[in-house]
């Protein structure tokens, strides 16, 4: 699981600054862990970072993992996923 992450993160471009330092994260972020968005919005959201099928249902499964937990934890997942990209992009640049 925690591989899905890091490639996921690494496809996505970091070259946005603000918020967290990139919409289109916050969006991925907001879409993996709302369970009133469907595994087909979840999975037409992703597209463009989707080279195939396997990948697709490992994403919705990867999904599932999130959407098995908690509210709180749920919370405490968005606000650590925008402090660690937000931490992450200055050093980036280095």
């Amino acid at each position: 699981m925690k591989l899905v992450v890091v490639l996921m993160m690494s496809a996505l471009p970091l070259s946005c600054y603000a918020g967290s330092g990139c919409q289109r994260l916050e969006d991925m972020i907001d879409s993996t862990i709302d369970s009133s968005v469907t595994e087909d919005q979840y999975i037409e959201g992703l597209e463009e970072f989707i080279p195939g099928d396997t990948t697709a249902q490992l994403l919705v499964e990867f999904r599932q993992c999130f959407l098995d937990q908690s509210n709180r934890t749920l919370s405490n997942v968005q606000v650590l996923m925008v402090m660690w990209v937000s931490s992450y992009l200055p050093l980036k640049h280095w």
